[in-house]
């Protein structure tokens, strides 16, 4: 798929499966492994349900998520067993995605960053350094938001109409890259232009055009 531009301004990446490679099976069995025997109800790729989707709309934070993973599993079980369960869902970073994302924003594309994330996985990801030059998540981005910040999930148009109204770009000038067909549904509804990409793909394809 070509794309002009010319004519674009804005780049939206959403985080997992586009920026991120995701394993859910890896993090399900993680999660069965401390004893969360329900995972396979409550985590799926696009769209999560019971204290998961809570945590990604933040309507809990990271220690009453902790504590419920608890209460469901063992009281043993410590932050570190959580954490390293959620991070089961991580299965690469890729730098070079990073260094595109830098590079377009150096050229003069406003990126932003449009995610269903939780806290637990956000906080850990701050704390990464992606290209080795120090660099925290942020400073790839002019601006990122986040479903647990906002209070609403894609592809709910409440969160979209967040984005739009907070970021003032303008839908036909902007280019939205997302892993999740009914995410980018409501991406076209909303007047972007769009890219369904698969988990894990390079997207250099992509920026074509724009890459030296």
């Amino acid at each position: 798929m070509q794309f002009n531009f010319n004519k674009i301004n804005n780049i939206i990446f959403d985080l997992g499966g586009v920026i991120i490679t995701l394993d859910i099976e890896e993090s399900i069995n993680r999660y069965k492994n401390i004893g969360l025997k329900n995972i396979n109800d409550l985590l799926d790729p696009y769209h999560q349900s019971g204290l998961f989707l809570d945590l990604e709309k933040g309507n809990i934070g990271k220690k009453e998520f902790y504590d419920e993973v608890r209460k469901l599993t063992k009281d043993t079980n410590t932050d570190e067993n959580i954490l390293y369960a959620m991070l089961g869902f991580v299965k690469e970073v890729p730098q070079y995605k990073f260094e595109i994302i830098e590079y377009l924003k150096a050229k003069g594309f406003n990126t932003y960053l449009l995610s269903n994330t939780n806290p637990v996985l956000m906080d850990w990801l701050y704390e990464q350094d992606y290209t080795g030059k120090g660099k925290n998540i942020c400073q790839y981005f002019n601006k990122m938001y986040m479903s647990y910040q906002i209070g609403y999930c894609k592809p709910n148009k409440a969160i979209y109409d967040f984005v739009l109204n907070d970021s003032k770009i303008i839908p036909t000038e902007t280019l939205f890259i997302d892993d999740g067909e009914k995410n980018i549904e409501m991406g076209k509804q909303i007047g972007f232009q769009t890219y369904l990409a698969k988990n894990g793909e390079d997207f250099r394809h992509i920026f074509a055009d724009v890459l030296e």
